[in-house]
């Protein structure tokens, strides 16, 4: 099972993507020098060795952080492979980090620190 999240900058006082307003921009992250000094201070063990495609290994699951190649980075996309509700801290740090909210792709949910791994996305 796998679970994606995108990285993104919400507007404070924002609860669900639904009470976004019609035809939003949201800013960008930042830019791609700032982003990635961002990601090193929140995981120390991040690899950007592929400065567009981070890798973040934890006991018993993997983040690959989608950063593409653009500058300023629009969003970030993180594919988180595994189970295990102890990969949310390093997610929660590395949107800290960047000042962004962490949105669940497939309910549009805006996750927040008490958020915990639904069955669906844990691997078994």
């Amino acid at each position: 099972m796998s679970w994606d999240v995108l990285l993104t900058v919400v507007p404070d006082g924002v609860d669900s993507t639904e009470q976004l307003p019609s035809g939003f921009r949201r800013p960008p992250v930042g830019g791609h020098a700032e982003v990635e000094e961002g990601l090193r201070r929140a995981v120390s063990g991040i690899d950007l060795t592929d400065p567009a495609w981070g890798v973040v290994d934890g006991p018993g699951w993997v983040v690959e952080v989608n950063i593409g190649r653009s500058d300023p980075v629009e969003a970030i996309m993180l594919h988180i492979r595994g189970g295990g509700d102890d990969v949310l801290p390093v997610v929660f740090r590395m949107a800290g980090e960047l000042g962004c909210r962490l949105v669940d792709v497939v309910t549009g949910e805006l996750l927040s620190d008490g958020a915990v791994l639904r069955e669906e996305d844990r691997f078994l």
